[in-house]
This record gives structure tokens, sequence and C-alpha cells, in this order.
């Protein structure tokens, strides 16, 4: 847990766990599928000495509530203004990661007046234009579904790591899912989460992102092709686009000094900077 626990968020009857660490310019972190907000702990401890960083389980994930029915990337990004409504904040930098990038681009073209900048990691605009995950991928998450939560963590490693890390680093690997391990989710949680992610696409509007916007994506991601970031930067007005050779889809595990520039990023887009 990364503080003191908080009041639920609602959006309408749905109640949206979250937490807050850290004092200064709000940062609301958008975590990806099936992740609770643990798995943010890296990009939470470095961001807090400088921002108040919001962070929570989506909806089905976690303590938040679990949905009956599937649902679409805009709703979820519904919840997400909840957060910043239950925390008190008007205004927010949004950084999202993988289907939590989704949910961002949502609430960047959704809610602008909320949005100081943008965030978009190891994401996707969706669409018929966006490059599709490559066939070895689709069937392993076929089968992952069948598997339990820790033997299907650590069978997706090759698909969610760099080379390096996986080389060299193993432990980074085993700190990451002994916190995603705490809360994971359930089948049709799972279900529910690739069918939002499947059904995204903001391709036709990206251009109407007025935020200042730093895509960010790993060259060796498996999961999310760096084409997809490409098109991101390509259709967004006020963009930076970088992309880190040596490292996954959690690419915030494989290129610790990915956090740090994202950081920088922020700092410069705070009011008063």
């Amino acid at each position: 847990m990364l503080s003191a626990e908080m009041p639920f968020a609602h959006n309408g009857s749905l109640r949206v766990y979250y937490e807050s660490v850290g004092s200064g310019p709000a940062v609301l972190l958008v975590m990806g599928q099936g992740m609770s907000l643990e798995a943010g702990w890296r990009t939470a401890q470095l961001l807090a000495p400088s921002f108040r960083v919001l962070v929570f389980d989506n909806r089905d994930v976690g303590r938040s509530d679990r949905s009956l029915w599937p649902y679409v990337v805009a709703q979820m990004a519904g919840d997400a203004i909840a957060v910043l409504d239950a925390a008190g904040e008007r205004n927010a930098h949004v950084y999202g990661v993988s289907l939590g990038g989704m949910v961002a681009q949502e609430v960047a073209l959704r809610h602008a007046d909320r949005v100081t900048s943008l965030v978009l990691g190891a994401t996707t605009p969706g669409g018929p234009r966006a490059i599709p995950q490559d066939p070895q991928v689709l069937t392993f998450f076929a089968r992952v579904g069948a598997m339990g939560p820790e033997e299907a963590e650590w069978a997706a490693v090759p698909y969610s790591y760099g080379e390096r890390t996986r080389r060299e680093h193993g432990e980074r690997i085993a700190e990451d899912i002994t916190r995603r391990l705490r809360h994971a989710p359930d089948a049709l949680a799972y279900l529910h989460q690739v069918a939002a992610a499947a059904s995204h696409s903001t391709h036709n509007r990206l251009a109407d992102i007025a935020a200042p916007t730093l895509v960010i994506h790993g060259e060796q991601d498996r999961l999310q092709s760096p084409e997809n970031a490409r098109l991101l930067a390509a259709s967004i007005p006020d963009v930076e686009l970088r992309l880190w050779p040596e490292a996954g889809h959690l690419y915030v595990t494989d290129e610790p000094e990915a956090d740090r520039e994202v950081a920088r990023f922020l700092e410069r887009h705070s009011p008063g900077q």
C-alpha cells in the first residue's frame, strides 16, 4: 500500500478505490490491464517528492467494485475523473500506461479542462490503423486465463520485460510480481478489460488533444508495437516522443531513467514553471 487508506471515489454507484502519496501538483496515474494500483509503485515513489500522486484500482481490479457487465474505455475515463473529484483536484497531469494510456487519451479528449499535461506510456490509439499484437502474443494471452495468478505472471515475463532486465535484473521482476500478486484479477475482470482495450479507438480524434503530451515506449515492447507510439506522436499536436532501446512493455522497470524523464516533463509543464 502506498499511503493511508483513502475514501472511495464514486462514479454513479461504482466505487473506485484510490490512494494519494506526496505533495505538489497532482499527477493522476492510470494503470494497465489487470493491474491494481500496487503495480505503479516505482512511478509513485519516484514522483512523490515533487508531486501529489493519485493512483487507483481500475474498476474490476483490486479494491474497486466489480462490474457485472462489459464496459468501454470511456467509462473507465469517467472513473478516473471521479478520483480527481474525490481527491479535490480540479486539474492534474494524467499519466497512463498500456490500457491506462487508452484511458488517459479518453480523459484528455472528454475532459480537456481537467488535464494539465498528458503522458502516454506503452499504449496505442487503437482502431484499424494501429499495429495489432503478433500472433504468438495473442496465442499466449488466449491461454493465460487458464493459469493460476502466479504462474500467469511468470509466464508473461518474456512478453513484459526487455532482454537486459530478464538477463541481469531478475530481482526487479520478482519485486514487481510480488506486488502485483497482492491483488491479482479474476478471470471475468480480465476478460472485461481485454474487451475494453479491443474496442478502443481514438486515432481520428487525436488531433483534438490540447494538452502537451509525452509519448513514451520501449523499443522491445512485444505487447504494444513501438509503431503505435509513432502513430500517436504523428497525430497529437503538441507532442514529444521518447523511445527506449532496451525496454519492453514494462519500461518503468526495464529503464529507470524513463520515469525520471517523465518527472522532468511534468515539472516543465506544471503551473508556475
